[in-house]
């Protein structure tokens, strides 16, 4: 369950990548292609050496214009030493898949969003060796969404608004029109954005607030047969990624491997295994430990 403001950014973009690529082309006015498959990726960059590096999160995208890499970040205050964490981060996920990253950082915090879009170039003054130029999402370049329609039509923008600008006394505007929408829309959609927008409020009348306009979803996310459910269905969707990526990079894949692929009802192996399945060159690689 995502218990924090920190979690509850990044997870909004694991739940519903293609609606959060939508609200990046609105707020940052970049290309960025029509995705044709989305998986998350292993977070953890730690190599041998004592420190450990673990991005927030990791969506691999693949388009008709190629595959990239979305780092997801989020930053609740100014953190130099990201300044060196972000560009290792980019140069290794480029080394280790062969993928182009793209740095994006999330933040409530109007400060920390204009640190964090500050270009972090490495070299001579006059001639840098590496330029990193994070794409940031904060306060100032998230609209604020008071209108029941315009939720409907972009509710993963709805909820990036609500936890950007849903503080004092214009919370209720913007909490009331989103909280009428997730009560129309698919429940286990709805109860996990309405998880999502309590942990990332930190205005304490805003929680307040919200805890009772969703009380009906929230019981229904909190409710152990949906929570199995959900979880089921996590196991199924990683099944279907990896079997889909090794038929799409045209790895031949034996009965005996599709069925331990199928038996399998570990989420965490899954995900190792969906990861691996963009790397191996024989299928029976997935098992190697």
């Amino acid at each position: 369950m995502v218990s924090s403001p920190h979690e509850a950014l990044h997870q909004i973009c694991q739940k519903d990548t293609e609606g959060m690529i939508r609200s990046f082309r609105r707020l940052f006015h970049v290309p960025f292609p029509e995705p044709r498959s989305i998986s998350v990726v292993y977070t953890d960059l730690t190599e041998i050496a004592p420190v450990e590096r673990r991005v927030d999160s990791l969506l691999r995208v693949d388009t008709e214009e190629g595959a990239f890499l979305l780092v997801l970040e989020s930053q609740g205050e100014k953190d130099d030493r990201k300044r060196g964490s972000w560009p290792y981060y980019l140069a290794y996920l480029h080394e280790k898949y062969r993928v182009e990253p793209v740095l994006i950082v999330m933040t409530q915090n109007r400060s920390t969003a204009k640190w964090a879009a500050q270009p972090i170039r490495f070299g001579l003054p006059d001639w840098a060796s590496l330029v990193v130029r994070p794409l940031v999402l904060g306060p100032d370049n998230v609209p604020v969404i008071a209108d029941e329609a315009e939720v409907a039509r972009d509710v993963t923008l709805a909820v990036f608004s609500a936890i950007a600008h849903g503080k004092g006394r214009d919370a209720a505007a913007i909490l009331e029109p989103l909280a009428a929408v997730l009560r129309t829309v698919n429940p286990d959609t709805a109860a996990v954005f309405a998880e999502l927008v309590e942990s990332g409020l930190v205005d304490a009348q805003a929680k307040k607030m919200w805890k009772e306009l969703m009380m009906p979803v929230n019981y229904f996310f909190k409710n152990p047969v949906a929570v199995k459910l959900r979880e089921e269905g996590r196991v199924e969707e990683r099944i279907a990624s990896v079997l889909r990526t090794l038929d799409r990079r045209h790895i031949d894949v034996p009965d005996e491997v599709r069925r331990r692929v199928r038996a399998c009802t570990d989420p965490d192996i899954l995900q190792i295994w969906v990861d691996r399945a963009y790397d191996v060159t024989d299928a029976a690689e997935l098992f190697e430990d």
